[in-house]
């Protein structure tokens, strides 16, 4: 049988071979020895007796080892050849007692090349064997800005915690982020039967995920593995039966498929515009009725934020009295969202806003379950396929308030008082202060965060004595208090100048309209995730100006309103001048809608930073984990 086992394997190895030509490949083994760089440019270090995943084996150390076999390790040479009866006896030996001698390999960029042991790999695979002993030298090289190299160089960090070498990732960040997701803090080592029920959990949902087709996406099963678990969570591998699991990878095959894309997002500047043809008015594509759900993490009386979304339902059910229904639920957490989602659907609603980042993961799971639900979760730059996202380019607005604040700065002193270093917020600290500054080139933003440990806001507004002060952007009704917007401090009362104003009651009549004019499929073409980032241009966001700003200031903020508006004018245009550098040299350059969202940058006449998230209160992070700037989210998964 050993010989008919040789032959199958030949005729394997051929067939490969003959692919590879047709495809311009090689035909038979990569050589390590035609890949490494110069001597000087890499390091070895031994890692002794290792499992040395099948799958990761490639090739061979040195040329004169590899033409007797195909890319895919399979035998090339005919069956009377002395390497025939070799591999035949060693396919027999395997067959009766296993192959137990160790082969030797070099490790470079997580992928192993053999040295001595080339036939006992080519049985093993043969046999579908998952891993082989092997004595192991790893071949590093030198740190280079190069996407695959900072991978590795994550890996090598992941392999010291967990010696775990049969997972990779197509991008950065995501050995950290697994770390985390299994319940790891940074730093922590693996012990042995963490190894092995990971071994276990990733086996079985890398089976599944192959046998439904996961081998023809551009991704690593480690991608949709990480993808997997930070949805449904690792714990639920082990609880989960075969039938269930694979169910849950089916439904979330779009996912998977999001992360082929390098732009995974479709980014919707504008409400899409579109000529309702006259047969659609006869056969409306939209749903006769909507029912809409829309879900607070606080109350509307003791948040401005969920206040804000409040007024936007009011005038959802306002405008569209006999085509909408609308209710809420509020006092909603991150333990409890997935109940009050279940609740919503449960209630007859076919859409659902959920008003907070931190409620996103519980989003796309109720949308995977319920793929006939829209769902829409408020935050920026967030990657889903089975949700859209959505929210307000607040930028524009704050760069008009620090026109504002600037003209009114008679210290050049202001005062900038923010929640969380999150997508979208760094923006619009910035935007003020080159607003401050374009009015008043001496003026002076001192940052102070509200989220931070033991602040005392109070203190601070006595220690830098502000002109102005900015603050939340909206009364929360509970307070009765006038400490939002801008405002300066006069007999130890606030005097409001002005208030950025996010019209959420437009911009959700907007999306409505897309679902009733049938535009809303029209968006989903792309096949990326859809963020909805609307500004001035759309009439979704403003200022509002108290009576008692002077003439002058008021006509500037009309016409530099009207530029914006008009997209003559972006505050993040030109040499842009950070604390420490210079984030845009270009006079005629302006930065671009993934560089505004992403910057972690401060303007160079603000006095501040970006908070650490060790420095930040706990409530903070659920959202910050969602969407708090990157080196934010880095320390999250950090600790």
């Amino acid at each position: 049988m050993s010989m008919d086992d040789y032959n199958k394997a030949c005729k394997a190895g051929k067939k490969d071979y003959q692919n590879r030509l047709l495809r311009g490949e090689r035909p038979t083994l990569q050589v390590l020895d035609s890949i490494l760089p110069p001597n000087d440019s890499y390091s070895m270090v031994s890692l002794g007796l290792v499992q040395i995943p099948i799958d990761q084996i490639v090739g061979t150390r040195y040329e004169g080892r590899s033409n007797a076999f195909s890319g895919n390790f399979m035998p090339i040479l005919n069956e009377d050849t002395e390497f025939a009866r070799k591999w035949a006896a060693l396919s027999s030996s395997h067959e009766e007692e296993g192959i137990r001698d160790p082969i030797k390999a070099c490790e470079y960029m997580n992928k192993f090349y053999i040295v001595e042991g080339n036939k006992r790999v080519s049985v093993m695979k043969y046999f579908e064997a998952i891993s082989i002993p092997g004595t192991v030298t790893r071949i590093i090289p030198k740190r280079t800005e190069e996407k695959e190299n900072k991978i590795y160089y994550e890996f090598l960090d992941f392999y010291k915690l967990s010696k775990i070498n049969y997972i990779w990732f197509s991008r950065e960040g995501s050995f950290a982020k697994l770390q985390k997701a299994v319940g790891k803090f940074a730093e922590e080592s693996w012990s042995e039967d963490e190894q092995i029920d990971f071994s276990s959990a990733y086996s079985r949902f890398t089976a599944v995920y192959r046998t439904n087709g996961g081998n023809k996406l551009k991704i690593t099963p480690g991608d949709a593995f990480l993808s997997f678990i930070m949805l449904y969570g690792y714990k639920t591998l082990a609880d989960t039966t075969t039938t269930a699991l694979k169910n849950l990878i089916v439904k979330s095959w779009e996912e998977f498929r999001l992360l082929e894309q390098d732009d995974e997002i479709d980014l919707k500047m504008n409400p899409t515009t579109e000529k309702k043809p006259l047969l659609s008015w006869i056969l409306p594509t939209g749903p006769a009725r909507l029912k809409i759900a829309f879900i607070y993490e606080k109350t509307a009386a003791s948040s401005a934020w969920s206040y804000a979304h409040e007024l936007g339902r009011l005038h959802l059910a306002q405008t569209f009295p006999d085509e909408v229904t609308t209710l809420y639920y509020d006092g909603v957490t991150v333990d409890t969202i997935e109940e009050y989602l279940q609740k919503a659907i449960s209630d007859g609603c076919n859409l659902i806003f959920t008003t907070t980042p931190a409620f996103a993961p519980a989003s796309v799971k109720a949308a995977i379950a319920h793929p006939n639900i829209r769902i829409l979760n408020c935050s920026l730059n967030t990657s889903h396929r089975y949700i859209r996202t959505y929210y307000a380019r607040m930028h524009e607005a704050k760069f008009l308030m620090g026109a504002i604040a600037g003209a009114m700065a008679e210290n050049n002193r202001l005062l900038y008082i923010e929640d969380y270093p999150l997508f979208g917020v760094i923006a619009n600290i910035n935007a003020f202060a080159l607003g401050a500054r374009m009015v008043n080139p001496r003026a002076q933003v001192y940052l102070e965060w509200s989220s931070k440990k033991d602040v005392d806001i109070s203190e601070r507004i006595r220690e830098v004595n502000p002109a102005c002060i900015s603050g939340r952007d909206m009364v929360i009704p509970e307070e009765n208090s006038r400490y939002f917007g801008i405002y300066h401090m006069a007999d130890g009362y606030p005097h409001n100048l002005a208030m950025p104003l996010c019209h959420w009651g437009k911009f959700y009549e907007k999306l409505i309209r897309t679902i009733m004019n049938g535009t809303w499929k029209s968006d989903d073409h792309s096949g990326k995730a859809i963020n909805y980032w609307w500004g001035m241009s759309s009439g979704v966001v403003d200022v509002i100006c108290s009576k008692n700003l002077p003439v002058g200031t008021k006509r500037l903020v009309d016409l530099l309103r009207h530029t914006i508006r008009a997209g003559e004018f972006n505050p993040f245009s030109g040499v842009l001048h950070t604390q420490t550098s210079t984030a845009n040299k270009d006079p005629n350059h302006t930065l671009s809608p993934e560089e505004i969202m992403t910057m972690d940058w401060l303007a160079e006449n603000i006095i501040g930073s970006i908070p650490q998230a060790r420095q930040l209160t706990e409530k903070a992070k659920p959202v910050l984990s969602q969407q708090g700037v990157p080196r934010v989210q880095d320390e999250i998964t950090a600790e």
